[in-house]
C-alpha cells in the first residue's frame, strides 16, 4: 500500500523547529554520523547506536536505530535526491517515501522544516510525534554545543 493509499487526505507532514546557532552549524549536526548517533531518537529508551552516509546526490545513507534495552532495531535508509549545503537535504527512503529538509537562516537563528510523505502503518499524529520528537533532540542537541566546541559558524 503506497503511504497516500492510508492517509488519502494527508499527502505530506511538516514538522519545524528554530535552532539557536546558524545554518552551517546546524547543517554540520544534521549531517555528520557522529553528531548524528547523538540526537537521532524520539526517546530517551531508544538511540542512534551507528551513522553512515555518503553525502552526494545518489549517494545513501543508513541510520540503524535501536531500542536501548535491546528488544528492537531497525535501519533507516534511504538515497539523497538533493543536497545543498547548509539549504536543503532530500531524499526518497528505501520504502519510496521522500523526505526533504531546508535549512532557513536569520538572525543568528536557524529555521529547520522538514516535511516527509506519511507511511501506512501508524497514525498521521503519532508519526508527527515521534518525527518532531527527534527534530526536538536534534535543536537540543545543537544547542547544548558549548560555543568553543561548536562546528562551523
Amino acid at each position: 500500500m503506497k503511504p497516500s493509499d492510508s492517509h488519502p487526505a494527508v499527502r505530506e507532514i511538516v514538522i519545524e523547529t528554530r535552532v539557536a546557532a546558524p545554518s552551517t552549524r546546524a547543517w554540520h549536526h544534521w549531517v555528520h554520523p557522529c553528531s548524528i548517533e547523538q540526537w537521532n531518537a524520539a526517546s530517551d529508551d531508544w538511540h542512534c547506536p551507528r551513522a553512515v552516509n555518503d553525502l552526494r546526490v545518489g549517494g545513501t545513507f543508513s541510520y540503524q536505530m535501536a531500542a536501548r534495552d535491546g528488544s528492537a532495531a531497525f535501519e533507516f535508509t534511504g538515497t539523497f535526491t538533493e543536497v545543498e549545503p547548509n539549504k536543503v537535504l532530500a531524499c526518497r527512503l528505501d520504502d519510496g517515501r521522500t523526505v526533504r529538509v531546508s535549512f532557513q537562516e536569520a538572525d543568528g537563528h536557524t529555521l529547520v522544516t522538514e516535511s516527509f510523505e506519511p507511511e501506512s502503518v501508524h497514525s498521521i499524529e503519532l508519526q508527527r510525534a515521534g518525527w518532531q520528537a527527534i527534530l526536538d533532540r536534534f535543536k537540543a542537541f545543537v544547542e547544548s554545543i558549548p560555543s568553543h566546541d561548536r562546528q562551523p559558524e
